[in-house]
């Protein structure tokens, strides 16, 4: 199983964890898997956008319902907040990296 790859973050200098779609991305473009001289890059960079928004849904998800299930918290705003939060300072948020 592949290790978690940590990334600074631009902005803060931060050191983030790179989400799987990050990963993806990076390793087809360093093994020269897709040409970006020969791909759409919009169409590219669109899907990667929209595949890094669903990977944020879901670990936000998945974060809430660890709350509720583990550690016995209804689901209300300050359960999303904390997903959101746990999200930002693990990952960057807001796709920024």
């Amino acid at each position: 199983m592949q290790k978690l790859i940590t990334t600074k973050h631009l902005k803060t200098n931060k050191i983030m964890k790179q989400t799987a779609v990050e990963w993806l991305m990076q390793t087809l473009e360093q093994n020269n898997i897709i040409d970006l001289d020969w791909v759409d890059n919009d169409k590219y960079y669109t899907i990667i956008e929209q595949a890094k928004e669903m990977e944020e849904e879901q670990i936000i998800a998945a974060h809430i319902e660890g709350q509720r299930v583990f550690d016995k918290h209804p689901h209300t705003q300050w359960t999303n907040d904390q997903a959101e939060q746990y999200y930002d300072e693990t990952f960057g948020g807001n796709n920024e990296q």
